[in-house]
């Protein structure tokens, strides 16, 4: 959604692009610090409460963003869109798998979790439809010995899962900031990026589907490919909009494959709290790289 509060703030309201990016940086920030209590809580309250507390707190937060005028106004809408960000991170992940589980499907939950990141954003209407699954022991699966397997090995879990998917949204944020607030930047050309960039991340998580092989040697080789697109970006002075899309592809991506592998490592009663630690590394990843590009982008304009 950065794309869009972009358009809208720096093309319309006229803010300055440094004092949004800080501002969204902010937010981040508070998801970062919300992510574990808010996954602790979706837990022991229910996933599917979670889902609709948070969306209820997000389409409040985002018409404060539509009315901001100020910059308290602004860090205000920032905030409430966080807190909203923070209760559904996470829920949304342990619902579904659990729903899979329930129904019998756990070997489907790949390919399920794909199609519904390729095609949404969990509202606050579908949140109110959804239906807690009961609290069920997985069944006795390879992917489930595997994952008792890996509860031994957090930390080539952390270095091999969680971090190469946060480290790629932190550079599609950079790349994405600059390319919609760099010198030619217009209202419809932003608009049609944003659209393109958000096209490119549901292309990720469709081709997530089809991905046979979910290990961490993956996870690294799809950082290693984004990161060269990211520093190929860099060394040239056109193409940005053309790099912000290609870098979208990769959380699309990653962060399914990352949903599907977390699932199945994590227990029944902490499903929440491990995709939203997973989070709050891409929160933390995203703020610098925000910052970096709130930077960047204001030292450009200074040299024009």
């Amino acid at each position: 959604m950065h794309g869009l509060y972009l358009v809208w703030l720096v093309q319309e309201r006229g803010f300055a692009p440094a004092l949004v990016a800080t501002v969204l940086a902010a937010g981040d920030l508070c998801v970062f610090a919300l992510e574990i209590p808010t996954g602790w809580v979706a837990d022991r309250l229910g996933h599917r409460r979670s889902l609709i507390i948070g969306s209820f707190v997000q389409v409040a937060g985002m018409a404060v963003f539509w009315f901001a005028a100020s910059t308290p106004s602004l860090v205000a809408a920032s905030l409430l869109v966080a807190i909203g960000d923070a209760f559904r991170s996470g829920a949304d992940e342990a619902l579904l798998y659990r729903s899979c589980v329930a129904l019998g499907r756990e070997a489907d939950f790949q390919i399920i979790e794909s199609r519904t990141r390729s095609v949404s954003l969990v509202g606050l209407v579908l949140a109110c439809l959804m239906v807690e699954p009961p609290a069920a022991t997985e069944p006795e699966t390879e992917a489930g010995e595997s994952a008792r397997d890996a509860r031994g090995q957090r930390w080539r879990i952390f270095v091999c899962l969680v971090m190469p998917g946060a480290v790629i949204d932190g550079l599609a944020s950079i790349a994405a900031f600059l390319a919609q607030t760099g010198a030619d930047a217009e209202v419809l050309g932003v608009t049609a990026l944003v659209a393109a960039i958000t096209l490119s991340e549901a292309g990720g998580a469709w081709m997530a589907a089809r991905v046979w092989r979910n290990d961490g040697r993956l996870h690294l080789l799809l950082l290693a490919c984004g990161a060269a697109v990211f520093a190929v970006s860099q060394m040239v002075s056109t193409g940005a909009a053309a790099a912000a899309v290609a870098l979208a592809f990769f959380p699309g991506l990653m962060g399914t494959l990352r949903a599907v592998a977390l699932q199945r490592v994590a227990g029944d009663g902490v499903r929440a709290r491990i995709a939203s630690f997973a989070s709050a590394c891409d929160m933390a990843c995203t703020t610098l790289g925000l910052l970096t590009a709130g930077a960047l982008s204001t030292r450009r304009q200074r040299r024009t």
